[in-house]
């Protein structure tokens, strides 16, 4: 099972770093970085990781029993799309907010000072990257910022 989810998400992630290589410019017309400079980095991490993780999976070849994970799986994938769904409304920073609190509690449950402490500084250090260092636009919701 988990050979055909690593091929699975490889298949994802050449999807990706294709569409960063294709569709995406390297430089901006000002010639500094572009568009396509972090989703070439994740994109290219993401073939080479999976890859070496199915590599050793498949050397294994061990059976092991269906995961039961299936229902925290769905969870996640639901939280993921309600994530892309409340960007526009919540804006990216609550929104992430949101979803990484949300996120941990499943994952997470024994940690919750954990939990917030990272589901609220973790987009914040994102806002402060993008927003404030990078001059990045990010979506905008209710509030100010």
């Amino acid at each position: 099972m988990r050979a055909a989810f690593l091929a699975a998400v490889l298949l994802f992630a050449g999807g990706y770093t294709w569409f960063a290589f294709a569709g995406l410019s390297w430089l901006s017309s000002a010639g500094r970085l572009g568009p396509a400079f972090f989703p070439r980095v994740i994109g290219v991490a993401l073939v080479a990781v999976t890859t070496l993780c199915l590599v050793e999976e498949l050397r294994r070849r061990t059976r092991e029993p269906a995961s039961e994970f299936w229902r925290l799986t769905l969870q996640i994938a639901v939280l993921s799309a309600l994530l892309v769904a409340a960007l526009e409304t919540l804006g990216g920073l609550l929104a992430m907010v949101a979803y990484l609190g949300a996120s941990l509690w499943l994952l997470n449950r024994g940690r919750p000072l954990q939990n917030a402490l990272v589901a609220v500084l973790m987009p914040v250090f994102l806002y402060v990257l993008f927003k404030v260092w990078l001059n990045a636009a990010l979506p905008r919701g209710p509030l100010p910022f």
